[in-house]
């Protein structure tokens, strides 16, 4: 169970790097709190505070308009079974093959992840027609979406020694690295630069600060050191106050 706790705790932790936003404000947005009075008790104010978990995700992502409205305004929406991955092996960047579908047998880059469905999103694969603006007077206009693809059964990484498809696991070097490797050539899969990649910076070691963020310095800085005190007594010693006087017994002691 602790296992699964764990497992689903990670979920999602891929699909929302790149957007570089805190996971505070994730929650906030694509949870829902709904107010509840006790049970029973109709005369009591609403004060019991729910928070909404069951969320259904899709190829929007929790901070968008997209989303909200699958989950607070759709209201049927099928439960989609998910088996959490331990150790994810797919990064924006990676060149895959599709194993099915119409584009069977192609090659393409990762460029989205969403962890919480074991889906990704290959560049120019796996596409769907779709017209947008039609109208009487107007044939509307042609664009073409690409649709996720299972991890587990539709995709499969591509080994950069010689292009061709392969099974993976993840294994230790020597030095103690945690990477991937090969089963058909034992080569290494090294991860790409571009899963580094966020809406802010290209790669972490060029990003140039700006004046509201905040520094290596007022980070480190050491603003509060905890101490086995109470309140009281804290600020006793920072005003030099002595107690003299002796409690009087009791039965706690």
């Amino acid at each position: 169970m602790r296992l699964v706790t764990t497992l689903f705790g990670k979920l999602g932790e891929w699909s929302k790097k790149y957007a570089n936003l805190p996971d505070r404000y994730i929650d906030r947005i694509s949870e829902r709190v709904l107010w509840k009075s006790p049970p029973g008790k109709p005369q009591y104010l609403n004060r019991k505070i729910v928070a909404n978990r069951k969320l259904y995700y899709s190829i929007h992502r929790p901070w968008t308009s997209h989303f909200q409205f699958q989950n607070w305004v759709l209201k049927r929406r099928h439960w989609c079974p998910l088996e959490p991955i331990k150790d994810w092996s797919f990064f924006r960047g990676d060149r895959v093959e599709v194993l099915t579908g119409p584009d069977k047998g192609k090659q393409g880059i990762v460029h989205d992840i969403i962890q919480e469905r074991n889906w990704v999103i290959v560049q120019g694969l796996n596409t769907k027609a779709i017209i947008y603006n039609k109208r009487k007077d107007f044939p509307g206009i042609c664009r073409r979406m690409e649709l996720p693809l299972l991890v587990n059964l539709q995709v499969k990484l591509v080994d950069p020694f010689d292009m061709k498809a392969t099974s993976m696991e993840w294994r230790y070097t020597e030095e103690g690295e945690y990477v991937r490797v090969s089963l058909r050539t034992g080569r290494i899969i090294p991860i790409p630069v571009a899963s580094k990649e966020t809406v802010d910076y290209k790669s972490p070691d060029i990003y140039v600060e700006q004046s509201k963020d905040t520094t290596v310095e007022d980070v480190k800085e050491l603003t509060f050191e905890a101490k086995l005190k109470t309140f009281e007594m804290d600020i006793m010693d920072k005003m030099d106050i002595k107690e003299d006087r002796i409690p009087k017994k009791s039965y706690w002691y």
